[in-house]
């Protein structure tokens, strides 16, 4: 992207109140002819945080951090330096300019703000709709029944859709729109006989910003029981990421920033609930599941996020796999142990700050536990402890949790734990921890060179080595072996992405009948690969359990998962060239063209997956 000019960025400087930016994130005071405060980069008492309202700068001489107003937002706020120039501007109103700019790239920026601005026109419409309307009373109804004041929910932009068929394609086009505008938008779909019709009808509406306050979609709850889906998205497309965004992140940033904490619900209306009751660090992943884009936002943010979805299995369910999808970031992920068949909208029924509500609500965040404790809490509360039989099994799948940890005080405490639920000497469970480094029960030991981990693209297979029945047996894995392991790992750690590599996944990509099995199994059970494994078949059953302790360690990312497919497809290839090559023939042109695309896409994909180290 093209730089902007340094005219633009002074005017934008000049036009910034920095007292006001930094405010958000920390209480200033005067000092003279400074302000001072708590630095909102490090954790002190006394304030060593100061800023200069003139010249535009902070310095903390309790840690050293400094630099002007676009450094502040950079760090905070997790933008580049040019974005953090444009959210300025757009904040302020400066009109910037760049110096030079592809035309290409010009051209994506504008058809950008104009996709955001017909989403932010309709979103308006709706709003006043909601409002307005008689169509919308009984939306109306329904969300002051839920205890949301109507300030709040104009706060939010909450709007309803009309049952029109047409209404958006209208109106959009007579605002100056184009059709392929509005589609692109997700505003409108192609009908299935022709023509074009509105993508949202009769649904309560709630607009989707990124961290700046940027439109990038709707999602619209239903009204009607006919509706057949509860909640329609806008489709992904130029503009909305559902797995890169986070509802109400814009409202929720400076809260964060000053709580030091970021806490995650479920829905819309929980999201509103929770800032009406005064936790306003409080955003929604629109769904159950934390993607690892969302675990980056917040890290950008904060290193403490507090889980507060349903107490239902697919709550518990989603809490568990964020384990996965955070691991190798720093974030500290919390559970708070919500009540059976209470959701945070539910819980707090509309009160506002200090209601005794609001403060259940809070003593149930500030509770929160380390998500580790949780898993390891959900996994002894599903186990038989009534039989021996069950037991043992229960303590199977514990202790790769607990050894997945490292050594803390926070683990000990837990084998205590995991011992007096199972009537255990706290002893064996320690040994069968250490097992699990040594290559023994549950867990086998894997041993592999530094170079075959790197071009498996994923993971760090340091002192790892190929399951055996005896660890003295140990043989390093071929980088094949690598990579579909690291492969299904990573399926594991990240199922909504990885399941469509599981079933993409055949006989001729994978280095063994054991690993078919192990696909099979994989391929019914990726949500709970551990539940009811097979004990007729020892070897699937070591392998599925060594793949879940691989997983709660390796960042998994689809651009990861789809380099080593591709990986594993290419050697299928290459293999194919060879055999055609020995029988004396020509190799396959369908073969060769394959061996083409894949040394491409490859080559691409390299470069987006860094080497573990």
């Amino acid at each position: 992207m093209a730089r902007f000019s340094q005219d633009s960025i002074e005017r934008v400087k000049d036009a910034v109140d920095i007292v006001e930016v930094v405010s958000a994130y920390t209480d200033l005071k005067r000092a003279g002819q400074r302000m001072q405060g708590l630095c909102p980069f490090h954790d002190e008492r006394s304030p060593s945080f100061s800023v200069n309202p003139v010249e535009k700068v902070y310095h903390c001489f309790g840690c050293g951090v400094g630099g002007d107003v676009f450094t502040f937002v950079e760090e905070k706020d997790g933008l580049s330096f040019a974005d953090a120039v444009e959210s300025m501007a757009d904040r302020y109103g400066v009109e910037v300019e760049r110096e030079r700019e592809d035309p290409r790239v010009e051209e994506a920026r504008k058809r950008r703000a104009r996709l955001a601005e017909v989403l932010d026109r309709t979103a308006d419409y709706y709003t006043k709709y909601l409002w307005e309307s008689t169509e919308a009373r009984k939306a109306r109804e329904y969300l002051l029944a839920r205890g949301l004041r109507e300030e709040t929910l104009r706060e939010f932009g909450v709007g309803f859709a009309p049952n029109k068929w047409d209404t958006v394609v209208i109106s959009g086009q007579r605002a100056g729109f184009t059709v392929q505008e509005l589609v692109a938008a997700g505003l409108v779909k192609k009908g299935q006989k022709g023509g074009f019709l509105d993508h949202f009808r009769a649904r309560i509406m709630f607009p989707i910003r990124d961290g700046r306050g940027r439109m990038q979609g709707l999602g619209g709850r239903a009204t009607r029981k006919e509706q057949r889906a509860k909640y329609v998205n806008s489709p992904e497309g130029e503009l909305f990421r559902k797995s890169s965004l986070l509802y109400g992140i814009e409202r929720a940033r400076s809260a964060i920033a000053k709580k030091g904490r970021a806490v995650v619900v479920e829905g819309y209306t929980d999201v509103i609930a929770a800032h009406q009751a005064g936790v306003e660090e409080t955003v929604a992943v629109m769904g159950t599941a934390i993607t690892p884009d969302q675990v980056k936002l917040l890290a950008a943010h904060t290193e403490e996020v507090v889980l507060a979805l349903d107490a239902d299995r697919a709550g518990r369910e989603a809490m568990l796999r964020a384990q996965r999808v955070a691991s190798g970031k720093r974030v500290r992920l919390r559970v708070a142990r919500m009540p059976e068949g209470e959701d945070p909208a539910d819980m707090l029924g509309g009160e506002g700050p200090g209601s005794t509500a609001a403060e259940r609500f809070t003593v149930l965040i500030d509770g929160a536990v380390d998500l580790q404790a949780f898993h390891v809490g959900t996994l002894l509360d599903e186990a038989d402890t009534n039989t021996p039989g069950g037991r043992d099994r229960g303590l199977d799948v514990v202790v790769p949790v607990l050894a997945a940890m490292g050594e803390s005080i926070t683990r000990d405490e837990l084998v205590r734990e995991v011992g007096e639920r199972l009537g255990a000497d706290p002893g064996l469970v320690a040994r069968r921890m250490a097992d699990v480094g040594k290559g023994g029960r549950p867990t086998l030991r894997l041993v592999g060179g530094r170079g075959d981990a790197e071009d498996a693209g994923a993971g760090d297979a340091d002192g790892e080595a190929a399951p055996t029945s005896a660890p003295e047996k140990a043989r390093t894995l071929s980088k094949h072996e690598l990579r579909e392991q690291w492969l299904l790992a990573m399926c594991i750690a990240a199922p909504a992405y990885g399941r469509d590599y599981v079933e993409k996944l055949r006989p001729r990509h994978l280095s063994s009948p054991a690993m078919g099995r192990v696909r099979d199994w994989l391929a019914t059970h990726l949500d709970h690969p551990q539940e009811g494994l097979p004990r007729d078949d020892q070897e699937v059953t070591e392998i599925v359990t060594q793949l879940v302790v691989r997983s709660q360690r390796e960042p998994a990312s689809p651009d990861a998962m789809e380099l080593n497919f591709l990986q594993l497809e290419m050697a299928s290839v290459e293999r194919g060239i060879a055999e055609a090559e020995a029988l004396g023939g020509n190799p396959p042109v369908d073969l060769q063209r394959a061996r083409a695309t894949l040394t491409e896409r490859i080559a691409h994909h390299q470069s987006t997956v860094p080497k573990r180290r």
